[in-house]
């Protein structure tokens, strides 16, 4: 069944109704080409979902009537940032769209010493938009209640800095220790705990960059003997902290 999202103040709970406007209308009327009488899912952003039918439909506007709401539980308790060096071509597309599926809370493209892709500041803002409309799509398909912010690209100290606000910091690291300090690492990893994961773009990142992000608090691990493309492993790190934290 079809998800969108929409803001608080388009639902009219004592009404039962939810008014849907922008682009989504397109989107419902002239893309999926949904009548009066199908039914699909609302999510306010935060907490609460709405099982609802459309009532009308016009150029300028959709009307839902709501079924019911419930309040399903279908985030992680942590929130999970993803620093992810700046990876060449079209593959940070794969890597937002991924990363939303596995509960990532918000996405940061990170400017590295290795970075290929150097992003002016107009470029930038479109790459930063066409991103997040990927977010949108993904979290609409993974029934998350919530679109994951990607954030517009940071210098790496820039995003060392927005990390020590963060309880648990991770960087994975060729050189880190061996798989069972970082086991123990990721078990002692509490609810709640906010996470951000530090990965590197083709080359990973230069000795001087891990060395700064140690420095300020942020601890290197595994993920195992293999080496990793910079597409894999963010998605790696992400698949073993959902299964350890879903509840």
């Amino acid at each position: 069944m079809q998800r969108f999202f929409v803001e608080p103040c388009q639902i009219d709970e004592p009404a039962h109704r939810i008014h849907i406007t922008g682009t989504d209308v397109n989107h419902i009327v002239n893309v999926l080409r949904m009548k009066p009488g199908e039914e699909l899912w609302i999510s306010d952003g935060e907490k609460k979902e709405y099982h609802c039918r459309i009532e009308s439909a016009a150029s300028d506007e959709v009307c839902l009537h709501i079924l019911y709401a419930q309040e399903p539980d279908y985030e992680l308790q942590n929130k999970i940032y993803l620093f992810q060096g700046l990876p060449k071509s079209d593959k940070m597309e794969l890597i937002i769209q991924k990363a939303v599926e596995l509960g990532a809370f918000e996405i940061i493209p990170v400017e590295t010493k290795r970075c290929v892709v150097r992003l002016d500041g107009k470029k930038a803002a479109k790459k930063t938009e066409r991103w997040q409309q990927i977010a949108e799509s993904a979290a609409k398909q993974s029934k998350r209640m919530l679109v994951p912010s990607v954030h517009s690209v940071m210098s790496y100290r820039d995003a060392i800095a927005y990390a020590e606000e963060m309880d648990v910091c991770l960087i994975p690291y060729e050189l880190a220790k061996g798989m069972a300090e970082t086991k123990e690492i990721i078990k002692q990893i509490q609810p709640g705990q906010s996470i951000g994961i530090f990965i590197g773009p083709e080359g990973g990142f230069e000795e001087s960059e891990v060395e700064t992000a140690v420095n300020s608090g942020v601890v290197p691990i595994t993920l195992g003997k293999r080496i990793l493309r910079t597409e894999t492993a963010g998605l790696a790190i992400l698949s073993v902290l959902m299964f350890q934290l879903e509840q």
